[in-house]
């Protein structure tokens, strides 16, 4: 694990070959097991394939190069509205494989719903949503690695093209973390390095 997550690189360019089917479920599923407070699991995946689907991202992004090359984008769908929504499957789910006591599970949705309206009303609700959908975003890069593949995460993009592109324009209950390229790299590109550990890793308190 050390070396796929030493190799991993951002990827910018990608070759036309397709992605098979079956290894995209794979890595979306394996993405989907990242964790997500409460269990809400309040983000999504959007796989987009299609040219018209890539036409519409590419020119969500500017023109970069990443979504007219790669075989695969990603959108990362933050759900900062999910706990007003129906959520017994997380809660019948848990209960069922007894990760969950009866006690725990059957609070679970008032603890949500309390904990949410407190988040909605100091406007964090949006920042926790996004948090959810970018530790799922890294489990997949890391997946993606492993499996052979290149990713990158971009920046540089239109929250309203892109929603528009995936068919949720006007949701503001749904937010969009990251944009994701998937495919097999065309490009080498070398490690750049990273600062000291002394300069970013500290003990106790920040700086020290």
């Amino acid at each position: 694990m050390a070396r796929v997550i030493r190799s991993r690189r951002s990827i910018r360019h990608y070759r036309p070959d397709p992605v098979a089917a079956p290894l995209l479920r794979e890595l979306t599923d394996l993405a989907l097991e990242a964790p997500s407070s409460f269990n809400l699991q309040a983000r999504s995946i959007v796989t987009v394939t299609g040219e018209e689907g890539l036409r519409a991202l590419t020119e969500a992004t500017g023109g970069q190069p990443h979504p007219q090359e790669a075989p695969v984008m990603l959108v990362f769908v933050a759900e900062s509205g999910a706990w007003r929504e129906d959520r017994g499957d997380v809660w019948d789910v848990a209960r069922g494989r007894g990760a969950w006591s009866e006690r725990f599970a059957a609070a679970s949705p008032d603890d949500a719903r309390l904990f949410h309206e407190d988040l909605r009303s100091r406007g964090l609700d949006r920042e926790y949503a996004v948090k959810d959908a970018m530790i799922a975003a890294s489990f997949l890069m890391i997946a993606a690695e492993a499996a052979g593949l290149a990713t990158s995460p971009m920046n540089g993009w239109s929250e309203d093209e892109v929603k528009k592109a995936i068919g949720v324009a006007g949701r503001d209950d749904l937010h969009i973390a990251l944009l994701m390229p998937l495919g097999h790299p065309a490009e080498d590109r070398l490690h750049p390095g990273r600062r000291d550990r002394a300069l970013s890793c500290f003990s106790e308190t920040y700086g020290r």
